[in-house]
């Protein structure tokens, strides 16, 4: 006998957590967009219990990304601000909360973001550290139909990865004003993703760097779902697995 005692949760992101009769009241806050603070108070449980839950329940939500795009595929980076937040030893000096930052790229104030999306909603994303062939062509080889048609802005980076990987590529030259091509071919799908994703990511007031890929993950997880996103649904996101009906009632 190994004498090991195992539960319904072993193994799991949630393994070892507390107020089981919680979870589907913080999957519920989850759904909600609700701030660490606010979570925990609808719980009644500790604020640093519900951040340590927080990135406990989107542990897995954040690892499960589309991995095959086909059909029609737009992709384009978006910016958010480099925070140090939470941490007590900075590299550069503090920031005043609301400065604005207004370099883009990848400098040390931006993190870029390169999201692809085809038409049937199917997200994936990645943090770069650069924008360039060498850094953008990996994750597009590996999540692209060779049969897709790959839309983007006109950067020459993704006529590049485009050429280098064999896939039709339909640039749209936003800077001369041209948003659609043949009526069918444009980037307005991953942009308005890209749009709601930025604005609600306001209510968390920055997001540290070091947990964006969770809340990115976050945010996949509700467009996935969408209408149909329920509290059971959240915990077997968060669990990995897909019927868990009896959970709440084992000890």
């Amino acid at each position: 006998m190994c004498k090991h005692t195992f539960t319904a949760v072993s193994g799991t992101p949630l393994a070892r957590l507390r107020h089981k009769e919680q979870w589907l009241n913080y999957s519920a806050a989850l759904i909600e967009g609700l701030t660490v603070r606010a979570s925990a108070r609808r719980c009644r449980i500790d604020k640093n219990t519900g951040f340590r839950w927080r990135h406990r329940f989107l542990a897995l939500p954040a690892a499960t990304k589309a991995s095959h795009l086909q059909g029609i595929v737009e992709a384009d980076e978006t910016f958010f601000p480099s925070s140090c937040k939470g941490q007590r030893h900075l590299n550069r000096p503090p920031r005043k909360r609301g400065k604005q930052i207004h370099a883009r790229g990848t400098s040390k104030d931006q993190v870029p973001v390169l999201v692809v999306r085809d038409r049937s909603g199917a997200t994936a994303d990645f943090m770069l550290t650069a924008i360039d062939k060498k850094t953008i062509e990996p994750p597009l080889q590996a999540i692209l139909a060779k049969d897709a048609i790959f839309c983007s802005d006109g950067a020459a980076v993704y006529r590049s990865v485009a050429h280098s990987l064999g896939i039709t590529h339909r640039p749209v030259n936003l800077s001369a004003g041209i948003r659609v091509i043949a009526g069918v071919y444009h980037i307005q799908n991953v942009n308005a993703y890209d749009s709601r994703l930025k604005q609600w990511m306001k209510r968390f007031h920055g997001v540290a760097t070091k947990y964006l890929e969770n809340y990115l993950g976050w945010r996949r997880w509700l467009e996935r779902w969408g209408e149909h996103n329920l509290p059971i649904v959240g915990l077997q996101a968060a669990l990995g697995r897909k019927n868990q009906s009896q959970l709440l009632t084992q000890t």
